[in-house]
């Protein structure tokens, strides 16, 4: 819709896996690192972690697209599998039959294509996304796979990438032997401020056909972080939304005001979650607890201090003499109707 009017090729923030607009923060290119030496030199397991939209999809698309062609790779992103459905996808991946219904069978089937490929001086590689999914039979029998060897080499060698879960799997005692075989392990971190800015600036930059049209003031990015709390995927959503309400107003420039109302319209949105934590039950108890407190001294000082006072001043009695008139009060209907005009007699 506003690609023309801002001069892009395609639309900047889209939410798919792109590895054209991969950004190497510091922590990216770190676990990016940790896939390249696994791959050339590790003989374990490589472990990659990362939060909810921090970019682990891209970065493992942009690993599997620059190996070269003494590499071959199995790529699975949909984990949830038993042991033997994991086997045959692998298999099925590799090009190979994935027909048999027992683990023996697509075993060594497996282990024939790994000679095959360790006697041509090719490695072999399985990537798991979304790691986090994968039950523990299944990991156990991954860890057995990895046992798959030489008497100098192994012939397989599994990447691991999912959410910060997958590690507390790793360091259970129910997979102790699984976590000992983990040779390489890196951790995905949110952007910081200045990543932010030029995370959006690079994927501007790489979208615009020519010199960029469409520009993000510092206050606007500071609003973007402070509602993504660093998270790509969220950076992304605010930034797309940003646009659209800029190309609504005839604006080139994306300023802190356009932000806020963008953000207002996400945040609107019944269950969309920020990118900051949301507070904790402990959090909520000690603020009710203050509250409580606060509350309990001003009782406190207005019964122990405005009322003493009070107590401790005169009495003052009204007398009256004994010969004054005394005047009744008229008497009143308790259950009178509404007044009504007169009746003439």
């Amino acid at each position: 819709m506003y690609k023309k009017f801002f001069g892009f090729k395609e639309r900047p923030f889209q939410l798919v896996p792109n590895p054209e607009y991969l950004f190497l923060s510091k922590s990216h290119e770190e676990a990016l690192a940790h896939l390249t030496y696994g791959e050339c030199e590790g003989d374990g397991f490589v472990e990659i972690t990362g939060e909810v939209g921090t970019g682990k999809t891209t970065l493992c698309r942009v690993f599997l697209e620059n190996l070269n062609s003494d590499t071959v790779a199995a790529y699975i992103f949909n984990p949830k599998l038993d042991a033997l459905q994991m086997l045959r996808a692998i298999n099925d991946e590799f090009g190979l039959d994935a027909g048999a219904d027992n683990t023996k069978d697509l075993i060594d089937t497996l282990n024939r294509f790994l000679i095959e490929k360790k006697k041509k001086g090719q490695r072999v590689i399985v990537i798991i996304d979304e790691a986090q999914n994968l039950s523990k039979p299944v990991l156990e029998q991954l860890r057995l796979l990895s046992n798959l060897e030489t008497t100098s080499s192994k012939l397989l060698q599994i990447f691991l990438v999912g959410q910060p879960e997958l590690a507390e799997m790793l360091d259970s005692a129910e997979l102790r032997q699984l976590g000992q075989r983990i040779s390489l392990s890196a951790h995905l971190v949110p952007l910081s401020f200045r990543e932010t800015c030029e995370y959006i600036e690079h994927r501007i930059h790489i979208a615009s056909a020519q010199k960029p049209r469409a520009k993000f003031t510092r206050t606007a990015m500071r609003r973007i972080y402070r509602f993504s709390g660093g998270i790509p995927r969220l950076i992304n959503i605010a930034c797309n939304r940003a646009l659209l309400t800029a190309f609504g107003l005839g604006q080139h420039t994306i300023t802190g005001r356009i932000a806020d109302i963008s953000i207002r319209e996400l945040t609107a949105r019944a269950g969309f979650g920020k990118g900051a934590p949301s507070a904790s039950p402990l959090m909520v108890l000690a603020l009710v607890v203050v509250c409580l407190a606060l509350a309990a001294v001003v009782l406190l000082r207005f019964d122990v201090i405005r009322l003493p006072q009070l107590a401790n001043q005169p009495a003052v009695s009204r007398q009256v003499p004994a010969d004054a008139p005394v005047h009744e009060a008229p008497e009143t209907e308790t259950d009178s109707a509404p007044a009504g005009p007169s009746a003439t007699p």
